[in-house]
C-alpha cells in the first residue's frame, strides 16, 4: 500500500511521518526487535517474570511513533515544545554556567542533556526519553517520596549537570516538560518501551578491570574524549556553546551522584552507542571491553555531591552498582562499584525476605 510515492504521500497526510517511517521499516526491524525483547526478558529477574503474565511481559511498545516537533504550529505551545528541545540539546546556552542571562545559570557545567540522552532523547538504548512522561508521577526510591517529572529533571540538574534545581514554573522547566510529554504522547501512563535505558548486556562473573579498561580507553575512546577524559569544548572563548565531545571525568563532568557514574549504566551505554554514531544493532565494542572501559571511567576523579549518604531511605532499594554507601549488605564499596553483582543481588534478596526493609541510618 505504501510502496509507491503516491501511497507514501497519502500515508503522510493521514498519519504523519513518524508512523510512516515506523511502518516502512517494520519488516526489517521486527526480527531485531524480537531479539531485543527476548534479551530483555532473558535478563530480567526470574521472580519478576514468574509474577508477570506472559502477555503483560511482552506488552512493551516496540515501534515508536515519534512526533515531528518541527511540524507543530507556530503558536505558544509549538514554540514552548521547540524551546524545550533546544534546552535539551543546547543546555549550556540556556541554563549553563555561562548562559547569557545570569539569572538562568542553573547548570554547574557545560554539558548538554543530549550528551547522555542521544538524538534529543529519541535513540534506542541511548537513554531515550520517550517514556519519561509516562513514568511520572511515581515513587522515587532515591528520595523516598513521590516524584513528578519536574522532580526527576531536577535530579539530573543536581547530579549530571552538577548544578541546582530549576524552578518548576521557569520557562526552561515548563519547556522541557512540554517536550517530554509530546515525545511520550503515544505511551500510556506506566507504559514501557523496547529500547529504554542503555541496554542489558550480560554481566561479568569477575570484577570489571579499570586497569585493562585504561588500555581499551586509549585505543577506543581517547581520540575523541581526550587522553585526559576532559572532552572537546566547541569554543574555549564561548563555553556556553558546549562540547563537541563531552568530558567523562574531571571538573567539567557529571558528579559522583549521577546515573552515568554507575558501572551498569555506563557499560551498557558504551556497548550500544560508542564510538559515537554506533547503533545497538551493530555494536563496535564487545561487552567485556565495555565493562572494563566503564570501570576505568568511573574510577576517575569528578565533582563530589554532598549528602549522597542520605540517598535511598530503604537501602534494599539501592542499586547494586551505587558507588557510595551505606549499604544494606556487607559487600565492599569496591565490589559495589566494579562487581561482580550477582552475589550482591542474592544477598539483598535474602535480606528482603528476612527483614522487608533496611532503613538508611543517615535519614532521620
Amino acid at each position: 500500500m505504501f510502496g509507491s510515492g503516491k501511497g507514501i504521500e497519502m500515508a503522510r497526510r493521514w498519519m504523519g511521518w513518524g508512523l510512516v517511517t515506523a511502518l516502512w521499516l517494520l519488516p526489517t526491524a521486527l526480527p531485531a526487535l524480537a531479539q531485543d525483547a527476548a534479551r530483555e526478558a532473558a535478563t530480567a529477574p526470574a521472580t519478576a517474570l514468574a509474577e508477570t503474565p506472559l502477555a503483560k511481559a511482552n506488552a512493551r511498545i516496540a515501534v515508536w511513533d515519534l512526533p515531528d516537533v518541527d511540524q507543530l504550529p507556530d503558536d505558544d505551545y509549538g514554540r514552548l515544545v521547540r524551546y524545550g528541545r533546544s534546552v535539551l540539546v543546547a543546555t549550556p546556552s540556556h541554563i549553563g554556567p555561562n548562559a547569557a542571562d545570569p539569572a538562568m545559570r542553573f547548570a554547574g557545567n557545560n554539558l548538554a542533556c543530549a550528551n547522555c540522552h542521544l538524538n534529543a532523547g529519541t535513540k534506542k538504548f541511548g537513554l531515550p526519553l520517550i517514556a519519561a512522561a509516562a513514568d511520572y508521577p511515581s515513587y522515587s526510591a532515591r528520595s523516598g517520596h513521590k516524584a513528578t517529572l519536574a522532580d526527576r529533571l531536577d535530579g539530573c540538574m543536581t547530579r549530571s549537570m552538577n548544578g541546582r534545581p530549576l524552578p518548576t514554573e521557569s520557562k526552561s522547566m515548563r519547556a522541557l516538560v512540554a517536550y517530554l510529554e509530546l515525545l511520550g504522547k503515544s505511551v500510556p501512563p506506566g507504559g514501557k518501551i523496547v529500547g529504554g535505558g542503555a541496554g542489558r548486556i550480560a554481566e561479568l562473573d569477575r570484577p570489571a578491570d579499570p586497569v585493562r579498561g585504561a588500555a581499551l580507553y586509549k585505543e577506543n575512546c581517547a581520540f575523541c574524549h581526550g587522553p585526559d577524559g576532559h572532552g572537546l569544548i566547541r569554543d574555549p572563548e564561548a563555553p556556553s556553546l558546549g562540547y563537541g565531545v563531552p568530558p567523562l571525568w574531571g571538573p567539567g563532568s557529571f558528579n559522583d551522584g549521577a546515573g552515568m557514574n554507575r558501572l551498569i549504566t555506563i557499560a551498557n551505554f558504551v556497548h550500544n552507542n560508542m564510538p559515537n554514531g554506533t547503533s545497538w544493532v551493530m555494536p563496535q565494542i564487545a561487552p567485556e571491553d565495555a565493562w572494563d572501559i566503564g570501570a576505568f571511567v568511573v574510577s576517575q576523579d569528578r565533582p563530589r555531591r554532598a549528602g549522597l549518604d542520605r540517598d535511598f531511605p530503604d537501602l534494599l532499594q539501592k542499586p547494586v552498582d551505587a558507588p557510595y554507601g551505606p549499604y544494606a549488605d556487607e559487600f565492599t564499596e569496591t565490589q559495589h562499584r566494579f562487581g561482580p553483582f550477582a552475589p550482591i543481588r542474592a544477598a539483598l534478596a535474602r535480606l528482603k525476605a528476612d527483614k522487608g526493609t533496611v532503613p538508611n541510618p543517615n535519614v532521620k
